[in-house]
């Protein structure tokens, strides 16, 4: 047999004498190595997660005209830069003054289904309008007009006088009448956000071109990204300098918030995980120093018969290394179910295993235990033999 080979079963027949105190140990690397496995998990996947919960309170990014007219061509080149993996929705807006009830209301022409994507925090009485013809009114604006779902309402808009002068001021001016373009509409829903959004009515896009006779041209694009806080700005600095014809900044209400927020979790994560492996080290160390006490005349007699300290040191060390491997192992398989229960039941999404936590769980386990067992050690190889052997 060879010398490792008796080394070996050296040591785990020592463990089995004392099967009692060593599943304790065992269990608690086991759990420690569990809690450090699952929420070593959590944190890197935490920026994604919360990055999905944010992206519920609107879009991250808007993008303006950097100079002059601004276009739905030049909102495409600016999502280009965005990696599609990371782009949640982008939205394009259209504002105009419009009459409704000789009433000058501010008319948003949009993409309803992309709105679905950016603004998902908006609450429809209703349906959402499904193709041309219908509309969502904002709920201030249908309690003073009194239009209620179903009801039929028309727009109109008076060419090159669109700031809110009527047709009859055009034409003292020109001595010649400007005749008011007119849509009817159907309302389909009412919006109700408690914000300013409530004050608007949403058209489809291509209808408010019609209503206005000008194609192409929008005001802004709300943009939402999955991203960190680094990368968001990163693609805001790279549209800039990419796309002259566009300006993109941040929605500081969300990004600021959604940074803060994640970094207070990442702490809270990484704060319970260090309290976690400390109190594995005390666990594990309080359990290998009574192993120490009930084998002292053991220890005693192998010194007295010419054992080295490095034997004993290299025993118990291997006691402990043995153990903290085997604890390892266990913690990483229930450290990714443990993650993958947090995930669905508090982020409601499945969380991906990360294969290199594995070996570094092991690792870390070992080394802990092996930390956690040196004060133990020290203790075993003080043992005077002359004073065990007495009986003292």
């Amino acid at each position: 047999m060879t010398k490792r080979k008796m080394y070996f079963r050296m040591i785990t027949a020592s463990l089995m004498r004392r099967r009692s105190r060593m599943l304790v140990a065992l269990l608690a690397i086991a759990i420690g190595a569990t809690i450090l496995s699952g929420l070593v998990t959590i944190y890197y996947d935490v920026p994604r997660q919360m990055g999905a919960q944010f992206r519920n309170y609107g879009a991250n990014m808007i993008l303006t005209a950097a100079d002059g007219s601004f276009t739905k061509e030049d909102m495409d080149a600016g999502l280009a830069i965005v990696a599609s993996a990371d782009l949640v929705g982008a939205t394009p807006f259209r504002y105009e003054t419009v009459r409704i009830h000789e009433q000058p209301i501010m008319a948003a022409g949009t993409d309803m289904e992309a709105v679905k994507k950016t603004s998902p925090y908006w609450l429809i009485e209703g349906e959402w309008p499904a193709g041309s013809g219908e509309i969502l009114v904002g709920e201030n604006v249908a309690e003073n007009l009194n239009l209620k779902i179903g009801s039929t309402v028309t727009l109109s808009f008076t060419p090159e006088a669109d700031e809110g002068a009527g047709a009859s001021e055009n034409a003292g001016a020109d001595d010649e009448v400007v005749l008011d373009n007119m849509i009817d509409f159907v309302v389909k829903g009412t919006l109700n956000t408690g914000g300013s959004e409530e004050d608007y009515v949403y058209i489809p896009m291509a209808d408010l071109e019609e209503l206005t006779g000008i194609a192409e041209e929008i005001d802004l694009a709300e943009v939402s990204i999955s991203t960190s806080g680094d990368g968001l700005n990163a693609y805001m600095e790279r549209i800039n300098t990419q796309v002259p014809a566009v300006h993109a900044r941040l929605v500081k209400r969300v990004t600021a918030s959604e940074t803060t927020v994640l970094s207070k979790l990442q702490a809270l994560v990484l704060l319970v995980t260090v309290v976690v492996l400390a109190l594995t080290m005390i666990c594990v160390a309080t359990t290998m120093t009574a192993v120490v006490t009930e084998r002292r005349r053991e220890i005693g007699l192998r010194k007295a018969i010419g054992a080295s300290d490095a034997s004993i040191i290299q025993e118990f060390m291997g006691e402990g290394m043995l153990l903290g491997g085997v604890g390892g192992i266990l913690g990483s398989g229930l450290g990714f179910a443990f993650a993958q229960f947090v995930s669905v039941n508090v982020f409601s999404s499945t969380i991906t295993l990360r294969p290199v936590l594995v070996p570094v769980t092991i690792i870390v386990s070992i080394v802990i235990t092996g930390v956690a067992c040196l004060l133990p050690i020290k203790s075993a190889t003080k043992v005077d033999p002359a004073l065990v052997l007495k009986g003292e």
